[in-house]
Order: C-alpha cells, then structure tokens, then sequence
C-alpha cells in the first residue's frame, strides 16, 4: 500500500509527531486516525519508531508504510484493520517509519524520532489510546499563536476528565512531581506525562542519553536547568489503561526515576 501514497511532500511541517511504538498492534490503527484528524489546519510530520515489536506490529507497519515516506491528507481504517489513507483537498501530511533492529527502550525510540523531526514544534505521542491528540490545539496555541510558552506540558490532574486507575501510580507521579519541583525550583503537576510538547529550539538544545523510560526524567531536567525556556502546562483528558489492557510502566520505573531525579540535577 505505501507505495501508492503519493509523492513526498516538501511542506516544511508545522507540527512533528514523535510515536515511540513496541507492542501495539491492536492501538496503533485507531491512534493514527485520531493523530491524523488532530489540528487540521497544521501541516504534520508523523515519526512512528518501532522498538522491534514482536506482537505483529512491525509486520502491520511494513505492510501498511514500509521503509518509504508516505504522504496523505488523512486516514481511516478498513475493515481487515490496514490504512486508507485519504487525499482530499486539505493539509498535507508526511509520515516516515524507523525500525529499531533490536528493543532498546522508549528513550532510544524517543531520539530516534527527534533526530529525524523537522516540523517547528513537536509533540510526543504514545502508540496507545490513552491521550487525546485533539488536547494538543491548546498547547499549540500557546508556542505559535499566542507565542508565550517555549514548552508545553499536558497535565492528568488539573480539572479535565481522566480514568481513575491504581492509587499507587497516583502516588508515585505525585511524589516524583514534588521532588522534581523541589531540585529544579519548578511547579509542575505532572512531570512523567507522555503529552510534551516544544519548540524546534527546545530540543536542539537537548543532549538525551536515556535509553528506558528515565528519559522523561532527562528531558525535563535539561529544559529546567537551562533556566531559559517559558513553560506552561495544560489540562489534558487521560484514558488509562490496565495492565491487561497493556500498560507496560512498572514501579521499578518509578525508582528509577527518583534516582534519576538526583542524577540530572548536577
């Protein structure tokens, strides 16, 4: 299918759309349409990075976009589950697919994608379906049209409908949050959100080197000890998932995350 999705698009995006994918296949269909739809009048860059998944994702991945750059102006599913891409009269949209050659963790995903990102800002996204793209219109707005915030967090906890799931992960995000807040002097909610978004700037001036989930931890370290960016947060909807649903953070996460607390501090 991907080789009859049009002729690369030479638009400069407006948004990059970072999606760190290992173990998806029944969410990564349905998230992509929603990601498609989202800021319709946005010229997007989708970077989907498959952290060598072994559930059938990779193989729906090569058959529906191989290695190739594939351009639509959006989506929707048939009914064996596969792409059809759209080409109406609308914005452009371009879509590149990495392959890890072995799992290296959501931090490696992660700068994989954000070496590749070309748009003026970019956002990251989980492969599932327990954030809502269409949040991003607010934090958007604040970086391009209101031109006030450098970065953007979404936030579970500040007054939007969310899914209330296990006390201890409350717990948990609340307690790295604090200490966070307390060693980089900030005032953040919700430091382990997926729902980051920044300028192009931001993140030429990160140097990542986590490979696991500390690399949360590790961007927003860097953006706090540069003591330069404007940072704003925004409520966000959040459907969270069970662990039968595939939810895959643990709590040896949540230490990790302490300890990495204290390491990107000095």
């Amino acid at each position: 299918m991907h080789s009859e999705l049009g002729a690369l698009s030479t638009t400069q995006p407006g948004l990059s759309i970072v999606i760190p994918v290992y173990n998806e296949r029944t969410t990564i269909g349905p998230m992509l349409s929603v990601v498609a739809r989202a800021l319709p009048a946005i010229t997007k860059e989708i970077i989907i990075v498959d952290d060598c998944s072994v559930d059938g994702t990779r193989d729906w991945l090569r058959r529906n976009f191989g290695e190739s750059v594939s351009n639509f102006t959006g989506i929707t599913l048939a009914p064996d589950g596969d792409i059809e891409p759209l080409w109406t009269e609308g914005v452009p949209i371009r879509l590149r697919v990495f392959y890890h050659p072995q799992n290296r963790g959501k931090g490696a995903a992660l700068r994989t994608g954000f070496a590749a990102a070309t748009g003026a800002v970019v956002v990251i996204q989980d492969a599932d379906l327990e954030y809502d793209p269409e949040d991003w219109a607010r934090m958007y707005s604040l970086i391009t049209e209101r031109q006030v915030a450098d970065v953007v967090y979404g936030s579970r906890f500040t007054g939007v409908p969310h899914r209330a799931l296990y006390f201890h992960h409350f717990v948990g995000n609340k307690v790295i949050s604090f200490v966070f807040n307390m060693l980089y002097n900030q005032m953040l909610t919700d430091v382990e959100v997926c729902y980051k978004m920044f300028s192009a700037d931001v993140l030429k001036s990160l140097n990542l080197t986590c490979d696991d989930f500390g690399i949360e931890i590790e961007l927003s370290a860097q953006i706090a000890r540069a003591r330069k960016w404007r940072i704003y947060e925004v409520g966000i909807h959040y459907f969270g998932r069970t662990y039968s649903e595939g939810k895959k953070i643990s709590w040896r996460d949540g230490v990790k995350a302490l300890w990495y607390l204290v390491k990107f501090r000095w």
